[in-house]
């Protein structure tokens, strides 16, 4: 499958983990289409580890947990998609999954084809219990060489954690997302560490194979498999802009059973989801502004048609300013030129005067813009 925006969706891990089971799954479709979820853009409803037996049965096929799944996996993904959505599931590349399950080792082809025959729109491909002699390249190599002979479109999500310098060789094995960081966990200092392993990372981030930031916390509070400490709503906020912002897959890992309001409204800001899907795609550049220090990143990102997506975000515990020039963005004083700011959040609008604009910015909060070229 050639993906042409990041992929959106929503994704069992984080919030549930292990207690997984039919009826959640036909509940959480509902609700994404129920709440406008699909509407928005987010397709794709994937089921994490922890599905299966521990074993194989006696044609080495993956069979599904009959307690969790007693209609079996083919029922599960009929019903996503009568609701309009595409569904996924995962599997690893190691003898075994992350959680101890069956992983698709030298059974590529047989899960691939087992995927196909159940209705999988989406494979989530983990790295745990692989082999230590066979470099990642050649095992994920595999699966996308099975997915793309098993008589359906799946997408391929490699999640290799970066590990053997991903970033070189992923776009060789037909994968359309890649996990470039270990696990997410609902902390602010989580969020912060993964975003900073970003910069060297932007410039393998595109069309057709999407740099995976991992699945969102946004809406957790502390709760769930991965919850921790939680955050707030503007540490919430200013994650889903990173994530937006970078080009990252859009993938909820909330309970959207229970969500509050500000939750839906962080998760379905139009302007936000539409810096994201920009059929450019191209790749972020970090601005340097004046007296920034690395806990205030400065971002734009040339999109489609001319406009400019400017993203700041203060990582701080403390109040910032963005201080940002415009000849960092191709529009110093010679161009005649300059530019008209909307924030995605607010809604406010205002132009630049004199080529330099400052913000200041609340701990831990963010402000984004489309700005367009306007004459001065």
């Amino acid at each position: 499958m050639v993906k042409l925006t990041p992929p959106m969706g929503w994704n069992s891990w984080n919030t549930f983990g292990d207690k997984i089971n039919e009826q959640l799954i036909f509940d959480t479709a509902d609700i994404m289409v129920e709440k406008g979820l699909l509407a928005k853009g987010y397709e794709y409803l994937v089921i994490d580890d922890c599905w299966s037996l521990k074993e194989r049965d006696s044609n080495e096929r993956l069979v599904a947990d009959p307690e969790k799944f007693p209609h079996g996996m083919k029922a599960v993904a009929d019903y996503v998609h009568s609701k309009g959505l595409k569904f996924g599931m995962y599997s690893c590349a190691g003898n075994l999954t992350c959680a101890g399950y069956p992983g698709s080792f030298e059974h590529e082809f047989i899960d691939a084809e087992t995927f196909a025959e159940w209705g999988v729109d989406f494979l989530k491909y983990d790295y745990c219990y692989h082999s230590p002699i066979i470099h990642g390249k050649y095992l994920y190599s595999r699966m996308g060489l099975a997915l793309e002979n098993c008589g359906r479109d799946i997408l391929f999500s490699a999640c290799s954690w970066g590990a053997d310098e991903t970033h070189e060789w992923i776009k060789r094995t037909g994968a359309s997302m890649w996990r470039s960081t270990g696990d997410i966990f609902d902390t602010w200092d989580s969020i912060k560490d993964l975003v900073k392993q970003q910069e060297r990372l932007h410039p393998y981030n595109g069309v057709g194979c999407f740099n995976d930031m991992d699945m969102l916390v946004v809406g957790m509070y502390g709760k769930g498999n991965v919850g921790l400490k939680g955050c707030n709503d503007t540490q919430y906020k200013t994650h889903f802009s990173m994530w937006a912002f970078m080009g990252s897959p859009l993938m909820i890992g909330c309970d959207i059973r229970s969500m509050n309001q500000e939750t839906l409204d962080i998760l379905t800001n139009e302007e936000m989801i539409r810096i994201n899907q920009d059929p450019a795609c191209r790749q972020p550049m970090k601005l340097v502004g004046t007296w920034t220090g690395d806990d205030l990143l400065l971002y734009a990102k040339q999109l489609a048609g001319g406009d400019i997506a400017i993203g700041l975000f203060n990582l701080r515990e403390e109040k910032a300013y963005a201080r940002v020039n415009l000849d960092e963005v191709g529009l110093p004083f010679s161009t005649g030129k300059t530019l008209e700011l909307t924030e995605v959040w607010t809604g406010e609008k205002t132009t630049v005067k004199n080529a330099n604009f400052i913000k200041g910015l609340e701990p831990f909060d963010c402000a984004v813009y489309r700005a367009k070229v306007v004459n001065l």
